[in-house]
């Protein structure tokens, strides 16, 4: 694709990454968070995450269009090998392929620093709704990752019941 830079995220890209996942807070289930955090809030999640994990995003014609990081997966030292992924795309460039790239470059990354299991916590609704689908599971079959857990009715937003599924992909 033409005119598309992956770059690593820096805390001033906050702002510009919070008109993403606003979308996802205010409009739908994907995030189980129901009020988009401050920038300052976004900032200090940028930092913390960028000490030890890859936070990258997608710049096409100087626009962010999406962004992806991997964070820790749980605190134990045990679980220090395993991460889990978030990814938000602009609402406007779904299915773009933008994803694709992210998560490939993401993997990269994490591949060639010694990660061995990436996780992903997937809302996914009893039917689908106005608030939420199966893309993003199909999403992530597509990208090679299994399900492997499924808690069911766990969130509850837009006074509907979510179930939550986490899927997984070996890297070595």
């Amino acid at each position: 694709m033409n005119n598309i830079e992956i770059r690593s995220v820096k805390p001033k890209d906050a702002k510009d990454l919070l008109k993403i996942y606003s979308y996802y807070v205010e409009n739908t289930a994907i995030s189980f968070e129901y009020v988009t955090p401050s920038v300052k809030e976004f900032k200090k999640r940028i930092k913390t995450i960028t000490k030890r994990f890859p936070y990258i995003c997608l710049v096409k014609e100087g626009q962010i269009k999406g962004y992806a990081y991997a964070n820790t997966f749980h605190a134990r030292k045990a679980y220090n090998w395993s991460v889990e992924l978030s990814i938000y795309v602009d609402k406007d460039c779904r299915k773009c392929g933008y994803g694709r790239i992210l998560y490939t470059e993401l993997e990269k990354q994490l591949k060639s620093r010694g990660f061995r299991n990436m996780y992903a916590g997937i809302a996914t609704p009893l039917q689908e709704d106005e608030y939420l689908d199966f893309s993003s599971h199909k999403f992530h079959e597509k990208m090679g990752f299994v399900k492997v857990a499924e808690f069911h009715g766990c969130g509850i937003k837009f006074d509907r019941v979510y179930n939550l599924i986490y899927v997984e992909k070996v890297l070595s």
